[in-house]
């Protein structure tokens, strides 16, 4: 039987970068997909990160899959990263993996 388990997409400045990696590797967390060049804005009163004049700012995003039993620390540790600078802004989203190749 496969093991349970979860994708998990974060979100975050890219002034966040070195320290989404860095969580990532203290955290034993290997496998990821990066993007680069996200755009968007935070539902909680977050400001556009567009790349434009107006919004400067670009966002990022990793994607990584791991068990249900690595999501609670993997979680804490984006809640820790997100209260160093609240405006700086970093989200983590999960859902179910339901087969992978």
């Amino acid at each position: 039987m496969d093991k349970c388990m979860k994708s998990i997409m974060i979100v975050f400045n890219q002034a966040n970068t070195g320290r989404v990696e860095y969580m990532l590797d203290v955290l034993g967390i290997k496998g990821f997909t990066f993007f680069e060049q996200v755009q968007g804005r935070g539902t909680n009163g977050g400001e556009p990160r567009r790349g434009t004049h107006a919004w400067p700012e670009m966002n990022s995003c990793v994607i990584t899959v791991v068990e249900d039993e690595k999501v609670p620390e993997l979680l804490e540790s984006v809640k820790k990263l997100d209260m160093r600078n609240e405006e700086v802004g970093v989200r983590a989203f999960v859902w179910n993996v339901e087969t992978t190749v």
